[in-house]
């Protein structure tokens, strides 16, 4: 999920024009720049390309878009290629009708399989050139690459990527407390039930995030479907195999409601049960610093914003401020099991300084690259864990890159945007704020697209 943040932090932010969007005035240039400091060797074999141009779209901005023209610099001043990117908050709204019109970036780096398949879908999508295959083939699991294709056809490779279904909490607080990190749901719930019977509320929880509101309960349902239904479930949840009222969502969402319906669990630090709905996802694990909070769900992007203020009073590692712990499984040696986010680089313009762009994006150079630069990660086979930038990033590079690791996409992600981008959010807030679960996922299920 840097997608996630990205997408949902963008949502209800004032719109940027089409023309913007269409790369008219671009804020990121990297030009063909004197490359005798560089070390070229690594980028030999993409050739040379002197007077190309390739312009590049997406979600991505501020900080996060400068480290990502950064990572590229060497590449561009060593091919010869001048890359442009364009960052907005309309990107995903605007990018078919840009498609359709032939006013596309050459790249758009799209943060949702679902978005790709929609443009897949309307013909506009230029499928992955060989190198960029051979690189998804030898740095990333089949997986990745299946979220990249559409009906039998590779159109893009992975970008960096995110893991969700953390809890996040003060390590001094468990152990002044005698509280130990749980091994399995059931051991979740005992801790949380001992922590609401000293009169406290044990997680703090946000919804709010704009038009987006309701995202960050659309991951705690993911994250219990995954573990107490299994991978296979998921994958017919998310494909609509099975309805999304189907009783094993039913349980999860049931699950899910012993902590985020009820008054006993939430919302420590900042009020009763419907202050989720209001309190920002951004702000809404900040309790946890005070004392007035013990845990928090959130993704491992949640990392920054343990110091809203820019500074690093507040330090994420096992023995700091704060650290954090995957969602246990049902059963402690059921194999982990973890979901999460990532972006896309897909092409609409056939030219073969395109394609060099595209295949260096897919390869170990660039994550490493990326990954140094901090605040990121890449489920990329060939990343060091030891570029990361803290210990939790390092443990998520490694928990991405283990074999044994069951790795599911964002279901949110997955669905139909009337449903994974609508309905779902607007059926969780109305659940939060009492509606019945059964209700809910019937509503969520009528508004699936017939076609």
């Amino acid at each position: 999920m840097r997608s996630r943040v990205n997408r949902r932090l963008l949502a209800g932010i004032a719109a940027a024009s089409v023309a913007a969007i269409a790369l008219a005035g671009c804020t990121g240039d990297i030009a063909n720049e004197d490359s005798g400091d560089v070390d070229c060797a690594p980028y030999d074999s993409y050739g040379t390309f002197e007077g190309k141009s390739v312009t590049i779209g997406g979600t991505i901005l501020d900080l996060e878009a400068d480290r990502l023209q950064q990572a590229w610099k060497d590449f561009a001043s060593c091919t010869g290629i001048k890359i442009s990117y364009q960052g907005s908050s309309e990107f995903e709204a605007q990018i078919a009708v840009l498609a359709e019109g032939g006013n596309a970036p050459d790249i758009g780096i799209v943060p949702q399989p679902g978005l790709l398949a929609r443009l897949a879908a309307g013909g506009w999508l230029i499928p992955a050139s060989k190198g960029v295959e051979d690189n998804v083939d030898k740095w990333w699991s089949p997986d990745w690459k299946q979220y990249g294709s559409y009906d039998g056809t590779f159109y893009a490779a992975p970008l960096m990527a995110s893991i969700k279904g953390y809890v996040w909490y003060s390590p001094s607080t468990f152990k002044d407390k005698g509280y130990e990190v749980p091994k399995t749901l059931d051991e979740l719930k005992s801790l949380s039930e001992k922590i609401a019977a000293t009169g406290e509320k044990p997680w703090c929880v946000g919804l709010e995030s704009g038009e987006a509101t309701g995202w960050p309960g659309t991951d705690w349902i993911e994250d219990f479907v995954l573990r107490q239904a299994g991978p296979d479930v998921y994958d017919q949840w998310v494909t609509h195999e099975i309805p999304f009222n189907d009783p094993q969502i039913v349980k999860a969402f049931d699950s899910v409601g012993e902590y985020l319906k009820n008054p006993d669990m939430v919302n420590g630090g900042i009020g009763d049960v419907s202050t989720q709905i209001s309190e920002a996802f951004q702000t809404a694990g900040l309790p946890i610093l005070d004392g007035t909070c013990t845990m928090h769900h959130q993704a491992s992007f949640y990392e920054t914003f343990w110091n809203p203020d820019g500074g690093d009073a507040n330090t994420v590692a096992p023995d700091g401020t704060v650290w954090a712990f995957l969602l246990p499984p049902v059963n402690e040696d059921d194999p982990q099991a973890v979901t999460g986010g990532g972006e896309f680089p897909v092409a609409f313009r056939d030219a073969e300084e395109v394609e060099a762009v595209r295949t260096f994006l897919a390869s170990d150079t660039w994550a490493n690259n990326r990954v140094k630069l901090g605040g990121v990660i890449s489920a990329n086979k060939g990343v060091d864990s030891s570029n990361a930038s803290s210990e939790l990033l390092k443990q998520s590079i490694e928990i991405l890159q283990d074999p044994n690791t069951t790795f599911r996409f964002d279901g949110s992600d997955l669905m139909p945007g009337a449903v994974g981008t609508d309905s779902f959010w607007k059926g969780i807030v109305a659940w939060v704020g009492g509606q019945s679960t059964q209700a809910t996922v019937d509503a969520i299920e009528s508004s699936w697209p017939t076609s």
